[in-house]
């Protein structure tokens, strides 16, 4: 797996700025992500959209599109899809606490590597979308775009 793109979008700088949004080139197959984004108002009602696309003539929805409250997920991870996304960041990040979110908040260094990964995944370009959506209004969107090779040899 390898990243191939980030792109962050503020939608109201009042409330969240973005200060960087990058990838970091470790060595030919290895890319790592960084994200600095400032919340200048305590977060309390934090809901977060996410997709996964893949990519067939454009990114196309593929298998996974929904809405969950992240708060009530972070005293108690029960969404499976999302606790796979979170066992993946929560390491490199400062997203690893319950609300309220105020201050700089940063994902660093971040990498996955398919053994991370439980679910089967064919080969292909990839997307994920998170849309940030705090008191019921969008307020930023992190979208990432990855390579994912699958190792038939492994099985």
């Amino acid at each position: 797996m390898k990243f191939t793109n980030a792109k962050c979008e503020s939608f109201n700088h009042s409330w969240v700025t973005i200060e960087h949004c990058r990838l970091r080139a470790i060595n030919r197959h290895k890319t790592v992500l960084n994200i600095n984004a400032n919340f200048h108002y305590p977060a309390t009602k934090i809901k977060l959209r996410f997709q996964v696309l893949k990519k067939a003539n454009g990114y196309k929805p593929w298998v996974i599109d929904g809405t969950i409250d992240a708060c009530a997920f972070l005293q108690k991870p029960n969404h499976p899809v999302v606790k796979i996304i979170h066992n993946l960041i929560k390491n490199c990040s400062t997203v690893n606490h319950t609300c309220p979110y105020i201050g700089r908040q940063s994902v660093k260094d971040f990498d996955v590597t398919p053994e991370q990964i439980p679910l089967p995944f064919p080969s292909g370009d990839y997307a994920l979308f998170l849309t940030w959506i705090f008191s019921d209004k969008p307020q930023f969107a992190t979208n990432v775009y990855f390579t994912f090779t699958e190792d038939l040899l492994k099985q």
